[in-house]
C-alpha cells in the first residue's frame, strides 16, 4: 500500500478496505483516476482477525477470481485453509498497492455543492464520486437476551472464536445454524466437546453429488450468472447462505448425523429466563426445510444431467438419518453443564455515516448493480449486489469493474465542470 499525504480533494473516495474496496481501487487505477481508500481498521481485517483457526473456503479455489488475481495454485478444486487464504489475500493487497488510510473512521458523507464532503478521523476531503464498500458485516450482532444469561457463562461472538481450547471446560451452546454456526459446531464436536446447537432456517447443500462438486454443477447450469433482475431473485439479497464445508477436502454438514453422534439440537431461541435458554418448537421444521433445499438443488442437477445426456453416477434423494421425537422447550444451563455460549448470529451493517438519500424503508441501499439514485454514489461488496458471487471472491471484481466503468464515464462526461470545481 502506498504511503501518501491526505489531499483536500480526490476524484473518488472509496470507503472500506476489504476485497470490494481494493477491487474498486484496482479499476480506478486502471482508469487513471486519483482516489483514496479509507479503512476503519486494517486492510482485509476480517479475513485476518475474525476467522477461526480451522476456517477454510466453502467454495472451491477456482472461484477465487479477484481482479488480475485468479487462483493459480495446484488444487483448483480444493478449499484453501486459513493461512492459504491470507496468503492469497496478501498477494492481492500487494498487487493493488491501494492508496489506503488505515485506522481511519469515516464520520460523515454528505453533499457539498456538486461534490461530496467526507469527514474522517484523518481529516476532511471532497470528492466527485464515492464508492461505499463497507459490506453488510460491519458489527457483530448479539441479541439482548444475552444480557440475561448467568454471569459465569462465557459468551463470545463467532467473530472472536478461534478454537475449542479458548473455552472453559463444559458444554457449549452455539446459537445459529448458518455457515459459521454449523462449522463452529462441527469444530467443537470434532474436538470432543458437548455441543448444543440452536438452529434457524438456514438452507443446506450437498458438497458432492453425482461425481462432482455441486458448485461445479451449478456453475455449468448457469446459476452463478443469474442476476437479481431475473424473476423473483430480488429477495435473494437477504437470504442466508447454505451450510456445508470445505474442511478436509469438503463434505456435507448433516445436523441429523451430528444428533446421532451426541450433539443436541434445538429450535430457534426465543429467550432467556431464570438461568434457562428457551426455544421455539420448530426444530423439525428447520431440519426439514434445509433438506428440501438440499434435495431441490440435487434435483436441479438431475434435470441438467438428463437434458445434456451426461453419463455418470446415479442420482439419489436424501432421506433423514434422524428426526426429533420431541421438541425441547428449555435448557437449564447449569444442570446441563454449559459453560460457554457462542453467538453465531450474524452482523449488522454500519451506514450511520451516510447522510444521503440512498436507502429504502428497511435502511438498505437502493441501487442497480451498485449504482445508486444519487448521482456519483455507488455501493459495492453486498451479497447479491448483482449475482450469487457478488461480495465474494468470485464476482466482486466483476461488480467493481462495472461500478468503476460507470463512475469513469460519468466523470469523463463532466470533465470540464469538474476541472473548474477542483481548481476553485
Amino acid at each position: 500500500m502506498a504511503n501518501q499525504i491526505l489531499k483536500p480533494h480526490y476524484s473518488t473516495v472509496v470507503i472500506g478496505g476489504g476485497q470490494a474496496g481494493l477491487s474498486a481501487s484496482h479499476y480506478l487505477k486502471a482508469h487513471g483516476l486519483d482516489h483514496v481508500v479509507f479503512e476503519k481498521k486494517t486492510v482485509a481485517h476480517k479475513w485476518k482477525n475474525e476467522r477461526w483457526d480451522a476456517f477454510c473456503l466453502v467454495t472451491p479455489n477456482w472461484q477465487c477470481q479477484l481482479p488480475d488475481h485468479p487462483y493459480d495454485g495446484a488444487d483448483p478444486h480444493g478449499f484453501m485453509v486459513k493461512d492459504e487464504i491470507l496468503a492469497y489475500v496478501d498477494r492481492f493487497v500487494a498487487k493493488v498497492d491501494a492508496p489506503v488510510f488505515e485506522q481511519t473512521t469515516v464520520a460523515t458523507l454528505e453533499r457539498y455543492g456538486d461534490l461530496f464532503r467526507i469527514e474522517t478521523s484523518a481529516g476532511t476531503v471532497t470528492a466527485n464520486s464515492v464508492v461505499i464498500a463497507t459490506s453488510l458485516y460491519a458489527d457483530p450482532t448479539i441479541p439482548r437476551a444475552a444480557e440475561r444469561l448467568p454471569e459465569d457463562i462465557l459468551q463470545m461472538h463467532s467473530a472472536a472464536y478461534r478454537n475449542a481450547g479458548q473455552l472453559p471446560e463444559g458444554g457449549v451452546i452455539v446459537v445459529g445454524s448458518g455457515q459459521s454456526g454449523c462449522q463452529i459446531a462441527e469444530d467443537l464436536h470434532l474436538a470432543g466437546r458437548k455441543v448444543h446447537l440452536v438452529t434457524g432456517n438456514a438452507p443446506r447443500c450437498a458438497r458432492f453429488y453425482r461425481g462432482r462438486d455441486v458448485v461445479d454443477w451449478l456453475s455449468d447450469i448457469g446459476q452463478y450468472d443469474i442476476t437479481v433482475e431475473h424473476d423473483g431473485m430480488t429477495k435473494k439479497k437477504h437470504d442466508t447462505n447454505h451450510y456445508l464445508t470445505g474442511r478436509d477436502g469438503g463434505r456435507d454438514i448433516d445436523l441429523r448425523k451430528f444428533a446421532l453422534e451426541g450433539m443436541v439440537l434445538y429450535g430457534r431461541m426465543s429467550g432467556v429466563a431464570g438461568g434457562k435458554m428457551l426455544f421455539e418448537q420448530n426444530l423439525k421444521a428447520n431440519l426439514d426445510g434445509a433438506d428440501r433445499v438440499y434435495n431441490g438443488i440435487n434435483a436441479l442437477i438431475d434435470r441438467h444431467i438428463a437434458e445434456k445426456n451426461i453419463k455418470g453416477p446415479a442420482g439419489s434423494v436424501y432421506t433423514p438419518l434422524w428426526a426429533p421425537e420431541t421438541e425441547i422447550a428449555e435448557l437449564d444451563l447449569k444442570a446441563a453443564g454449559v459453560s460457554s455460549v457462542i453467538w453465531a448470529t450474524g452482523f449488522t451493517p454500519d451506514w450511520s455515516f451516510v447522510g444521503l438519500p440512498i436507502f429504502d424503508g428497511n435502511a438498505y441501499p437502493v441501487h442497480r448493480r451498485g449504482v445508486t439514485a444519487v448521482d456519483g454514489v455507488y455501493v459495492l461488496g453486498l451479497p447479491w449486489l448483482w449475482t450469487w458471487g457478488s461480495g465474494r471472491f468470485l464476482s466482486v471484481g466483476k461488480d467493481a469493474e462495472h461500478v468503476v466503468g460507470h463512475l469513469a464515464a460519468r466523470l469523463l462526461a463532466q470533465a470540464p465542470s469538474l476541472k473548474q470545481a477542483v481548481n476553485a
